[in-house]
Formats: C-alpha cells, structure tokens, sequence
C-alpha cells in the first residue's frame, strides 16, 4: 500500500456497540463510590417496572377513553453522583436528585391530572447490619444486597415520593364531588395501598 493511503476495502458498515446504561449496572457500592460516578438520568416512566405498575393500577380506575396516551413515556430525570463520606474510604454514598412527572387520578373528583415528583436524597450505602455513627447528615441505605445497581433504589425513591393520595395540586382545577366525609373514606388509594404492599415486601 503506498505510503500516504488508507485501507480502501470494501466493508459493510461499521456499527458501534451500544454503551450501557449505568443504571442498570451491578457493582459494589464501594466500586461506584471509588470511581466517582456521576450518572446523569433521562429515562422514561416505562423503564421502571414496579413503579409503572402503580401508575397503572391508578388509572385502571378511569373510563378508557378518558385514559392518558403515552404515559410511559413521561420523562424521568434527575442524577446520582457517588463517592465517600469519609475521608478513609470506607463509607460508600450517593447523592440523589430525581424528577418525574405522573399521570394520577385525583381521589377527590376522579379526574386524570398531571402529578410532578421530586425528591432529593444524600444516602450513606451500608451493608446489612452495618453502622457508622457522626454522620447525621446523611440517610442510612441498607443494601440487601453486596452488589447495587443504581436503577433500584431510583424506583424505590420515587415510589416513596408518591403521595399516599393523589390530589389536584391546584384547588382550583378541581371538580370535587359533593359528599359525606364516610364516601370520601371509601375512595379506593391505590397509590397507598400499592405502596405499603412494596413496602412489606
């Protein structure tokens, strides 16, 4: 080949290997703490399974063509930035902040609404059994397991961010419904009861 030139075969296209999303991945805390990882989040509510699992549950209740489309596809974003809460590396943490932005049914008027979830965390990653004590600043993560993968407790922490009954953030928006305080306690709160059956699991 003369000097100068490049290989010239012909080739099919070259198609690069997928990158693989950081949430999805499985190390240790430690692991994610000693790198640094930053990972910025731009999923989709679909993604998610469990937490998509109560969404639905929630809109079962609507007629199907008062249904909101696309639903899945709502945005979730937000970033996890790991690294260590002291200075001898031995206390893994990450610091949360995730945003997502549901469709509910509002258990005063029965009516589809737009319901944002944000929530903020600095998590000490411990495992099992494990104390650190000083550290008040921060929230307590018990793994359950050794290996973590970030998307895990994502979920988990928007699934707490859920209101235990999801209602108009503006009153005004409202077509509340005319009744006795005994009706208002028989609503069905799926978000609740979803919730607190994650949660003895």
């Amino acid at each position: 080949m003369p000097d100068g030139c490049f290989d010239s075969e012909a080739r099919g296209p070259y198609h690069a290997r997928a990158m693989a999303n950081p949430l999805r991945d499985r190390r240790s805390a430690a692991e994610w703490a000693a790198t640094g990882q930053v990972i910025e989040i731009a999923e989709k509510l679909g993604g998610f399974e469990q937490l998509s699992s109560i969404v639905e549950a929630d809109l079962a209740a609507l007629e199907a063509d008062k249904l909101p489309r696309d639903w899945r596809e709502s945005p979730v974003t937000g970033q996890l930035k790991f690294g260590f809460a002291d200075a001898q590396q031995t206390l893994p943490t990450v610091h949360c902040t995730l945003a997502v932005t549901v469709d509910a049914v509002c258990q005063r008027c029965l009516q589809a609404f737009r319901l944002p979830l944000e929530t903020g965390a600095n998590l000490l990653l411990l495992e099992y059994q494990e104390t650190a004590e000083g550290y008040e600043e921060y929230e307590v993560w018990e793994l359950d397991e050794h290996m973590l993968r970030p998307q895990d407790f994502v979920e988990e922490l928007l699934i707490m961010a859920m209101p235990f009954s999801a209602m108009h953030i503006d009153s005004s928006s409202c077509k509340a419904l005319t009744g006795t305080a005994d009706d208002a306690d028989e609503m069905t709160k799926p978000f609740a009861a979803l919730r607190a059956q994650m949660t003895q699991d």
